[in-house]
């Protein structure tokens, strides 16, 4: 080989190294702490957050007489409903020596806002800042005397920043079947969340209750594996605990039907803000067709997911829904002629007028404007009254203007010229 041709491949392969680097070098969205995310470096602020210091130094106090008592006031204090509770008696959670059907793990939720409770353990917190997603913290119920602090959880990622949740921080609801003691014998739905998920599929591990006209469901169940052969053991919501334990004697299906659709929700929307980020900051100044694509892509992810594109169908006769719940669920509804896209359906789907009241979440409000604004190009274009895209055709006319007009009425940064 001639001392030309080595030279020549020399270089060829110095070109190819340097191809290798630079797309090794090439940031990945769910490369979380690398720039331009840096989730564990950036202050946070999410609500809990910015309570933080108030309540570790004793500015803003809560009731210490009892485990329950504190977490009521913990709960009033973030305006978290306690009526949303889901009580839990799998062993999915980082304290799952503490967690069985006698001893079942609570949860709450807000809009932002999560809290897991486990009788006699911490309390676990996700609070969605609105550019980093969820932030973990967890901390054990204070004794009298003494003083409370808040730990940053790391761990909680393993969970909640992986497969099922996009690889990106967001909230993750399990279904498993549980054996006697609470520990998982088979697992469904993974790697998926939202109001999309077959309910077949639904609720493994949790209690449900006010469930009358939803049968075919996994709640209420343990499980025993014979021969190979999984057999279901009813285990009804009181049976082996006392309801004393918690703020409400409920873990009522509607509040674990919103919990999913949130989850649903947060993770979409905060996996494409930390793709779309990923991406401008690749190319700042002209996004490459291949971004562009995926933009437009996860752009119309979000239109579908907001418009309960692939919902899945309430039960024959609709579901009923706790009485306080729906009274707490609808506290900040925001209205528009008396409309609201809170405003509950429960007879055939969730809600009236199907355009998700997370819209105004500020993970979503958060969104870069390149993205945002091509999630509100294409749902002005869904929701037009004469549209023709077949993927919409389940929405009326009527609905169409519902939307629209609580839309325009209640979002501050929609396009001047938005669904006509």
């Amino acid at each position: 080989m001639s001392q030309a041709t080595i030279s020549r491949w020399f270089l060829i392969g110095l070109v190819l190294a340097g191809r290798i680097q630079a797309s090794a070098d090439a940031p990945t969205y769910d490369d979380l702490d690398a720039p331009p995310h840096r989730y564990r470096e950036r202050t946070p602020k999410d609500p809990v957050s910015q309570l933080k210091q108030d309540l570790e130094s004793g500015r803003l106090s809560l009731d210490r007489s009892s485990e329950k008592a504190f977490l009521l006031s913990f709960l009033k204090l973030l305006h978290v409903p306690a009526s949303s509770q889901g009580l839990v008696f799998s062993t999915t959670s980082l304290q799952l020596s503490l967690i069985s059907p006698s001893n079942p793990r609570a949860i709450y939720f807000s809009d932002d806002i999560s809290v897991g409770y486990v009788p006699g353990g911490r309390i676990e917190v996700i609070s969605l800042d609105p550019e980093l997603g969820g932030i973990f913290y967890i901390f054990d119920v204070p004794k009298e005397g003494r003083a409370l602090h808040f730990d940053r959880s790391a761990r909680c990622m393993n969970c909640h920043a992986g497969e099922d949740t996009g690889r990106v921080p967001g909230w993750v609801v399990k279904s498993v079947v549980p054996g006697p003691g609470g520990g998982s014998l088979t697992a469904y739905r993974l790697e998926q969340s939202g109001h999309g998920i077959p309910f077949e599929e639904r609720f493994g591990g949790w209690h449900v209750t006010g469930d009358r006209g939803l049968t075919n469901h996994l709640g209420n169940v343990t499980g025993q594996l014979s021969a190979g052969s999984l057999t279901k053991i009813p285990n009804p919501p009181g049976a082996r605990f006392s309801f004393s334990k918690y703020p409400v004697e409920t873990s009522d299906l509607l509040a674990q039907l919103l919990l999913e659709h949130q989850s649903g929700f947060v993770n979409r929307v905060v996996e494409a803000a930390y793709r779309t980020r990923t991406a401008l900051y690749a190319n700042p100044e002209r996004l490459t067709p291949e971004q562009t694509t995926e933009l437009e892509s996860q752009a119309q992810i979000l239109v579908r997911y907001l418009l309960f594109k692939d919902e899945a169908p309430l039960p024959m006769g609709g579901i009923e829904g706790d009485a306080q719940f729906k009274k707490d669920f609808l506290e900040n509804r925001r209205a528009a002629s008396g409309i609201s896209l809170k405003d509950l359906d429960l007879h055939t789907r969730l809600f009236k007028h199907r355009c998700s009241y997370m819209i105004y979440n500020p993970v979503f409000e958060a969104l870069p404007s390149i993205l945002k604004q091509r999630v509100y190009q294409k749902l002005g274009a869904a929701l037009r009254a004469k549209s023709n895209d077949p993927d919409y055709a389940y929405l009326t006319s009527l609905e169409r203007e519902s939307v629209r007009r609580i839309l325009k009425s209640t979002l501050k940064d929609l396009p001047r010229e938005w669904g006509q």
